[in-house]
């Protein structure tokens, strides 16, 4: 008899599918006390999620960044906690990989996935921005805007009309929010120098002399032509580097200077905020010079 892809431990038995000793075994893995999935199974954030579901016996409402993920905008992985809310008088407890809040949630903003609720994509969103720090918050909410699963006019709309915990920390996330950004790195960036002083437009188009299009940049400081960009688009292979050394040939010859910000770099923030803003006053002077 095969066993489901994830399942409590005493169904299975009473069903006659597994012995108690078996849970023990190398047939199953445990993914939370009491429930398991076969092995070998590739445990992804979703399995996680389903797996919450039967923790939690229809207390729980899956939100956050696992809300997210179940939706399609994978914002979570196998090694995140589960991220849900509790139902009324609800009794599950934090655990290693789930992690539970009991907060508020109107009936409205949660339905039916599995054996467990879901919050709505609105409310999702405000959980998944209101809680982590600015630039992890702005990151994420990048994808969620990007990906379509949440429209900024109507989020908005939400975080106004609530006084919940953290929503004046989510009203400053969503101003800073862009969904035009490509990468989590990127966004990183962004935010660093907008909360610095330094307003960089995402995914710029840069124009030649002759009209064209000859690159799209990570970040933009357009009236002064300078390009940051994040350092994972270059690559050693001869052909690639060749192609980036001729990208960036373009981007010089349509009168643009590039900065080049790599991880290393973002380990000190204060640093790379520096750089740009010494880039842009020489850049300013260099216009306005006779």
């Amino acid at each position: 008899m095969s066993l489901p892809a994830v399942f409590r431990g005493r169904d299975a038995v009473d069903a006659g599918m597994l012995s108690a000793r078996q849970l023990r075994g190398p047939r199953v893995r445990r993914l939370f006390n009491g429930v398991y999935c076969p092995f070998p199974t590739t445990v992804d954030h979703t399995l996680l999620c389903r797996a919450a579901a039967l923790v939690g016996q229809g207390q729980l409402v899956l939100t956050g960044r696992s809300a997210a993920t179940v939706r399609g905008v994978v914002l979570a992985d196998a090694h995140d906690p589960v991220e849900v809310l509790t139902l009324g008088a609800g009794r599950v407890h934090r655990r290693p990989g789930l992690d539970v809040r009991r907060a508020h949630i109107d009936a409205v903003h949660h339905g039916p996935w599995r054996e467990i609720r879901i919050a709505t994509p609105l409310r999702t969103a405000f959980d998944v921005i209101s809680r982590r720090s600015i630039a992890d918050a702005v990151a994420d909410l990048d994808q969620l805007l990007r990906a379509g699963a949440v429209e900024r006019a109507a989020l908005k709309r939400f975080l106004s009309q609530h006084h919940d915990d953290g929503v004046v920390h989510a009203r400053t996330v969503l101003e800073l929010a862009d969904g035009r950004a490509e990468s989590r790195p990127e966004s990183a960036v962004r935010v660093l120098l907008a909360l610095g002083g330094v307003d960089a437009e995402p995914q710029h188009k840069v124009i030649g002399l002759d009209g064209s299009v000859v690159a799209r940049v990570d970040l933009a400081v357009v009236e002064i032509r300078l390009a940051i960009e994040y350092d994972g688009r270059w690559h050693a292979e001869r052909s690639a580097f060749t192609r980036d050394r001729e990208r960036l040939n373009a981007i010089h010859a349509a009168g643009w200077e590039v900065l080049t910000v790599t991880a290393e770099m973002l380990r000190t923030p204060h640093r790379v905020l520096d750089l740009v803003k010494a880039a842009t006053a020489r850049r300013r002077h260099a216009l306005c010079a006779p």
